[in-house]
């Protein structure tokens, strides 16, 4: 249906999400019941809102995270088996150092690993000198974005990797904890924001030879 103008109109955003919802019940049939799909959606819209700068893509981001959180419920209902170590790697406000640390890590491990990332406050944006200190090392974080820290990730992590954000992660047995106490690139210059990457790669390779042997 089209108005006077014959434009289509325009969706509100609760007509938008039940679309999201429909699409993810289907994709997760089995898995998840319809009303678990809807709650997910709309759960991760309003986390993403509270600190959204521009609400344009919030739909699409919406989806997105909402998709990754039924993955990892699935996940940890063993519904979604899992070939290789899921890591979940956790700061403050997920636009720094839990970034640089996924991207280094699916950068080294290749498909070996299996990489989430989220913030116990999460920020509206990735850190601008995040994304410069990643690019000079060919590293591309464009399509990420900062998500609020949720306990179905935490529950089908194997590692879970917290960087100054405290007693914010539920702790689960079974599950490896580790603490990198690193400075918040937040504070730093551009060469202070690379120091701390490259600590983090540090990190992250002994991670790895741990995890996966290399």
């Amino acid at each position: 249906m089209s108005d006077a103008r014959g434009h289509a109109p325009l969706l509100s955003p609760d007509s938008v999400l039940h679309r999201v919802a429909e699409r993810l019940a289907d994709q997760f049939a089995g898995m998840v019941g319809e009303e678990t799909a809807e709650r997910v959606v709309f759960e991760s819209y309003a986390a993403l809102a509270r600190t959204a700068g521009v609400r344009t893509h919030l739909p699409t981001l919406t989806e997105k995270f909402a998709r990754d959180r039924l993955t990892a419920l699935a996940q940890s209902r063993g519904l979604i088996l899992t070939r290789v170590p899921e890591v979940l790697f956790v700061c403050v406000q997920n636009s720094g150092r839990s970034q640089m640390a996924a991207a280094l890590t699916r950068r080294l491990a290749g498909d070996r690993v299996h990489v989430r990332t989220a913030g116990s406050q999460p920020a509206g944006s990735i850190l601008p000198d995040v994304i410069t200190v990643l690019a000079e090392d060919d590293l591309d974080v464009s399509e990420e974005f900062p998500k609020p820290l949720t306990d179905d990730v935490v529950r089908a992590a194997d590692a879970v990797i917290t960087m100054g954000c405290g007693d914010a992660c539920p702790i689960y047995p079974g599950k490896r904890y580790l603490d990198w106490r690193l400075e918040d690139p937040a504070g730093l210059d551009l060469d202070g924001v690379r120091r701390v990457r490259d600590e983090i790669r540090a990190l992250v390779e002994t991670l790895l030879e741990e995890l996966v042997g290399t």
